[in-house]
């Protein structure tokens, strides 16, 4: 009998898959725990509707990420650390003030495990920081970094 995955099955299949199973498989197990559908004309519809749309909605989010990213590439946030003699730092710059910054500054919420720092901002002058905005895609801003 052919079955849709309602959700994932261990060493079955994923949600969304079409897979074959005995018809007593399907009827004992599958259906009383609303696992899976019976694979009928208009499931298998309903399945292909579902991808669909699924689909349109994941190129809307990448859309909007590539969008926000160009937005953040323009920005720049200011930061302050404390600046001993002859221009040593104390400490570095971390992401979780780089996110109150942009906050601040800026408006945006950004998720400071978000934020990928190379190497330890531990200078004054301009850097320039990744964020994870999608699997696909990084935006980079520029964060100024001054005395305080």
């Amino acid at each position: 009998m052919k079955v849709i995955l309602i959700e994932d099955v261990k060493s079955l299949g994923k949600k969304g898959e079409m897979v074959n199973v005995s018809d007593g498989y399907a009827r004992n197990a599958l259906f009383p725990k609303k696992l899976a559908l019976e694979a009928t004309p208009k499931n298998i519809n309903d399945l292909k509707l579902q991808k669909a749309h699924e689909e349109r909605r994941a190129k809307e989010v990448l859309a909007e990420a590539k969008a926000f990213a160009e937005e953040l590439a323009k920005k720049e946030i200011q930061v302050s650390i404390k600046v001993g003699e002859g221009g040593k730092t104390f400490g570095s710059i971390s992401s979780k003030e780089i996110a109150e910054a942009a906050k601040a500054q800026l408006g945006y919420e950004l998720d400071k495990k978000k934020i990928i720092i190379s190497a330890p901002i531990k200078a004054l002058g301009n850097t320039s920081v990744g964020i994870k905005l999608h699997p696909k895609v990084t935006a980079e801003l520029k964060v100024v970094v001054k005395e305080a």
